[in-house]
């Protein structure tokens, strides 16, 4: 496949409206994770230029630039965005592509994502309301909505343009100003929200874009004594850290943390819809998806049907560069790659046997790993309850529904769940009992942007995505008068 987009050697900052270098000049090097070869450089956003991003969103919220607007006025420019940036969808694909290492395919449909969620949230703004409480004669109480004000987005790397777009849009809907801090590994693409939001007039200071790492730029912005609330996708560690961080000030989080998620296969199941899910649900990304389907509790009767079904569908999967549009592209590093195959490791030494891959594929420069099927796990294994974040299935087996759903619930993590059955009462059992913020019936990743998004235990808290994500970017202002003066 032809490369036609054309990648900027160097990327910098967007501040209040500005392209900026770091404070200190420093960059960092971006590598496309299919060769392992420098793609770009990008500014290093210090701890300084975090201050320079909040000062301009807090200058966007103290002049109401934003939250002053008629809410159809701040609703028709996301619609704007999302309409720019779906006239650029193959180009930003391909960057996305090269960035992250991700099917093409996969790429445009992250980007046409991206645009629904800017087109579904400014299609919110307006519908946003308060409410008029009676409280007897001589009084006048009603409750009005009012943002947040500065908040502060940290986006993962396994969908840089997605996960921008999917918190971004809510926050500007609801009148906030953010400050995103991208992925150090693959922030290309959300350089590219910089550009939408200049090019559909919002305010300077309504959409700031640094990145930087972790561990300086992160850290600040999650530590900055002038943001409101904080939006985290990521690793629970991570997410832990943040909320110490929010404590200091009481400031809200929404934390969309890890996932081990399960699906349930029953007698009954339709084994080539399920071979066809599971081959989206762990293999999509390559694995790289919090929600992935990453376990599957197979019924006795069926295992060894569905199993030699899967090696035969895995074996064919292709493996090489996402912009040639493989099944299997490579992680988005080494260390991410060099992590995985410690896991298929483990899971060897754990007595799970591999029914294909457990390695590293080893074909070239870049970061790939073999897909990977584990049989004959138990509940105990790391491999059945730790996050490895790559394309590694464990597949268990189960006699009763009951032990299914316990096995299924038997984890720290509560994400996702699947249920794979022609019963509906069976379907509805298990789904009253299933501790997962989203639970999928004969289809894994049921939604879209209108559908809320969240996890159960240490998966995280509040929610993406949908009418209840809006509610997640502005607190509540109750306003109560006494009447002095009745008319006579």
């Amino acid at each position: 496949m032809s490369i036609d987009v054309t990648v900027k050697p160097y990327w910098q900052n967007f501040i209040g409206g500005q392209w900026t270098d770091a404070s200190d000049g420093g960059r960092i090097t971006i590598l496309n994770p299919a060769t392992a070869e420098p793609l770009a450089e990008v500014a290093k956003a210090t701890a300084k230029d975090v201050d320079r991003a909040v000062a301009a969103a807090r200058g966007c919220v103290s002049s109401r630039a934003l939250s002053g607007m008629r809410p159809r006025i701040r609703g028709q420019l996301l619609v704007k965005m999302g309409r720019k940036l779906r006239a650029r969808k193959e180009e930003i694909s391909e960057l996305l592509t090269l960035d992250c290492g991700k099917r093409i395919s996969e790429a445009r449909a992250e980007v046409e994502g991206s645009a629904r969620y800017l087109e579904f949230y400014g299609g919110l703004a307006p519908a946003i309301e308060g409410r008029y409480i009676p409280l007897g004669d001589g009084y006048v109480d009603y409750v009005v909505p009012v943002p947040y004000g500065v908040t502060a987005h940290i986006i993962p790397w396994n969908y840089p343009c997605g996960m921008i777009a999917r918190s971004l849009a809510p926050a500007l809907a609801a009148g906030n100003a953010a400050v995103i801090k991208t992925s150090e590994l693959d922030p290309l693409s959300g350089y590219i929200f910089a550009e939408l939001a200049a090019g559909a007039g919002l305010p300077d200071g309504a959409v700031n874009i640094l990145c930087g790492t972790g561990s300086e730029a992160g850290a600040a912005l999650a530590a900055h004594d002038d943001i409101d609330q904080i939006v985290f996708t990521g690793s629970v560690a991570t997410g832990q850290s943040i909320m110490r961080a929010a404590v200091n000030r009481i400031v809200p989080c929404v934390l969309e943390l890890g996932g081990k998620s399960a699906g349930i296969v029953f007698p009954d199941a339709d084994l080539d819809n399920v071979v066809n899910n599971v081959v989206t649900g762990i293999f999509e990304n390559s694995g790289q998806v919090c929600d992935s389907m990453s376990r599957l509790i197979v019924h006795k009767d069926i295992n060894d049907e569905l199993l030699d079904r899967l090696k035969a569908r895995v074996g064919a999967l292709s493996i090489g560069p996402g912009i040639d549009d493989h099944d299997i592209t490579p992680l988005i590093s080494e260390k991410q790659l060099d992590r995985v195959a410690a896991y298929a490791e483990l899971g060897r030494e754990e007595g799970a046997r591999a029914v294909c891959g457990g390695h590293k594929d080893g074909r070239g420069p870049g970061f790939f790993m073999a897909p990977t099927v584990f049989a004959d796990v138990t509940p105990e294994m790391r491999i059945n309850h730790e996050e490895i974040f790559g394309p590694v299935l464990t597949t268990l087996q189960f006699t009763t529904a009951q032990e299914a759903v316990s096995i299924a619930n038997g984890t720290d993590f509560g994400l996702a769940a699947g249920i794979f059955t022609a019963d509906l009462d069976r379907a509805l059992w298990c789904s009253e009992r299933l501790e997962a913020g989203q639970v999928h019936v004969n289809e894994w990743g049921v939604g879209g942007p209108e559908t809320p998004f969240g996890g159960f235990k240490s998966s995280g808290i509040g929610r993406e995505k949908g009418l209840e994500a809006m509610s997640s970017y502005y607190q509540s202002k109750n306003v109560g008068m006494r009447r002095l003066n009745q008319p006579s």
